[in-house]
């Protein structure tokens, strides 16, 4: 278990006399300059006490950053020249293992795994013979923020999180991942929200296994990925099935992109896919242009899809807009309904009828679709590197007032359908 660190955001610290000297600055936060007063991040991070903000100056830094200090933010100058560059040798760019750190202003490239790692696994075992399930109950890393953050070419994800609660995913970039660009796992409850970030050109845009309780991937971009959106539940991680994610408000187009790098027996050509979920909200999104299915309730493994809601969405241009999928032989419907969406075909037809979120449900006969083999794999490596991206507005010299964590949840009457 993560220990609860004493926050230093106010007051002083008791002087003990003999014990320590009391200087004027001792436990208020302090800005730490790179590499103007530390040659590294990583010293900088190291000599970092809860509450101290890490400002690093324009340059290409080649780190692999180890966090193990809570309550943190480390941040760039410039989103677009502070570089944190793997040289395709080292690990990970940012690994954080510590609750309540921010990750801002800066893009992290070339690593053999991810570009920005949350990982609440990623702590010491006190009790070997009977480890935690890391992701529920006090099993976890509390509080995590990830902002205007660019990520690129990396070997695995872009941001990942993993056996984490109280995140915030925004104003991020992620290209170039054979996983995905953004992934969110083992985590019940999650409590995260991902919202304004572009995932292109990576196998999947957002992978969300095993993400349950208060999940929302919201006002975001999603294109010419293999697959853009998928919660889904799977065995390979702890905390199966998932529950409660929300997709609102997304625009979800083109992915079906043969030019991406493609995961392990993964799929290629659909928008949204619930893969195996159970009770998520698909909501007010925008999809086009996918060969296979706009938005899909599928079987994954041993998981059906079961209490899914599907409402509000403008599909068009896709091989079928709206499918549900059932194993052979089975014609349950399992609570999953479909309702008020704009589109032209489904499977089964008639789909709003059939499965209605708003009477009975009526006969059908499931049809599957056939999915076309998906085009070969492509170098990670050898995608290009990413335009520009926003930078963080403000003073980059502010130190946050408090550590991240517990994101505000958004409210669904203001989401509408994006525009095309």
């Amino acid at each position: 278990m993560i220990g609860r660190p004493t926050h230093l955001f106010a007051g002083v610290l008791l002087c003990v006399t003999g014990l320590a000297a009391c200087g004027d600055d001792e436990g208020t936060p302090q800005l730490l300059r790179v590499p103007a007063e530390h040659p590294t991040i990583q010293a900088a991070v190291d000599a970092a006490d809860p509450g101290d903000l890490v400002l690093i100056e324009a340059g290409t830094y080649a780190e692999a950053v180890d966090v193990r200090t809570p309550d943190i933010t480390i941040r760039g100058v410039d989103r677009n020249t502070v570089v944190l560059d793997g040289g395709h040798e080292l690990t990970n760019g940012i690994a954080v293992v510590a609750d309540g750190v921010a990750v801002e202003n800066l893009t992290v490239r070339n690593y053999r795994q991810n570009g920005v790692l949350f990982n609440g696994v990623g702590i010491e075992v006190v009790d070997q013979a009977n480890p935690p399930v890391y992701g529920a109950g006090d099993a976890v890393l509390v509080g995590y923020r990830a902002s205007y953050v660019t990520t690129s070419n990396n070997g695995l994800y872009g941001i990942y999180a993993f056996a984490s609660r109280d995140g915030l995913i925004e104003h991020s970039y992620a290209s170039a991942h054979p996983d995905s660009g953004i992934y969110v796992g083992q985590c019940k409850p999650c409590e995260v929200v991902v919202r304004d970030v572009l995932a292109e050109n990576n196998a999947i845009g957002y992978y969300g296994t095993n993400a349950s309780g208060s999940v929302f991937v919201v006002g975001s971009v999603f294109r010419g990925n293999r697959l853009g959106i998928t919660p889904n539940s799977q065995d390979m991680e702890l905390l199966a099935p998932q529950v409660e994610t929300v997709v609102a408000g997304n625009l979800v187009v083109d992915n079906d992109n043969p030019a991406a790098p493609a995961i392990p027996q993964g799929f290629f050509g659909g928008g949204i896919a619930i893969g195996g979920g159970t009770q998520n909200t698909v909501l007010r999104n925008r999809v086009s242009g996918h060969s296979v299915y706009g938005i899909g309730l599928v079987s994954l493994n041993r998981f059906d899809p079961i209490g899914n809601r599907v409402e509000g969405n403008v599909l068009g241009d896709n091989g079928i807009d709206l499918y549900y999928e059932l194993r052979p032989g089975d014609v349950a419907t399992f609570d999953n309904c479909f309702g008020g969406n704009q589109f032209t075909t489904s499977l089964p037809e008639d789909i709003e009828t059939v499965l209605s979120c708003d009477k009975e449900p009526g006969p059908f006969v499931p049809q599957a679709i056939t999915a076309p083999e998906a085009p070969p794999t492509v170098d990670y490596r050898n995608i290009p590197l990413p335009p520009a991206q926003p930078s963080m507005p403000g003073d980059v010299t502010v130190i946050p007032d408090a550590p991240a964590g517990a994101p505000e949840f958004p409210d669904f009457d203001d989401i509408e359908v994006p525009a095309g």
